[in-house]
């Protein structure tokens, strides 16, 4: 059962990949094929050739290549001494995307930049906030999320679970 669930998960990543190589290569071509639900989204926040906006992107772009390694500092927006998961958000869209958001998950609900969207609708680079108050920003892998998890541990990829997952997603422009 366990060899059968990693295969699962295999195929869904290199479908991923071969989605993302695609996107890559024609970059049009895979704007016109994101589904009618991204109509509801404005020009201003058009989706890049991941499918999410410019911003979130960016964002994710700049946490990976920054933050990924530090350890979780509750509290922190910097790797010394860690990020908390409200304050990698923060970085991220400052210094990727030029958007400063609060720092803190609630405030951040407030901010004139999130623009609810449906949790189908989710695409790289959206926030995904998890009932708990806490947030982490959406990937192109198929139920995964990068973020500041947890004391302890270092800023980087989680897989969802049935008892770990977001309850809300929001894109950022």
């Amino acid at each position: 059962m366990f060899s059968m669930a990693v295969a699962a998960m295999r195929r869904r990543r290199i479908a991923a990949a071969a989605a993302l190589a695609a996107a890559l290569i024609a970059p049009a071509a895979a704007a016109a094929a994101a589904p009618a639900a991204q109509a509801s989204v404005s020009r201003s926040a058009a989706a890049s050739g991941y499918g999410g906006s410019r911003a979130g992107n960016a964002a994710l772009n700049w946490a990976e290549g920054h933050a990924r390694g530090c350890w979780y500092s509750y509290g922190g927006s910097s790797c010394s001494p860690g990020y908390d998961c409200s304050g990698l958000v923060m970085a991220a869209f400052g210094h990727g995307a030029g958007i400063w958001l609060p720092h803190s998950t609630y405030s951040m609900l407030g901010s004139r930049h999130l623009h609810r969207i449906s949790l189908s609708q989710a695409r790289r680079g959206d926030l995904m906030f998890y009932g708990s108050g806490h947030v982490e920003i959406n990937t192109i892998w198929y139920h995964q999320t990068f973020g500041a998890h947890h004391s302890g541990q270092r800023v980087g990829w989680r897989t969802w679970s049935p008892w770990w997952h977001p309850t809300a997603a929001y894109r950022v422009w």
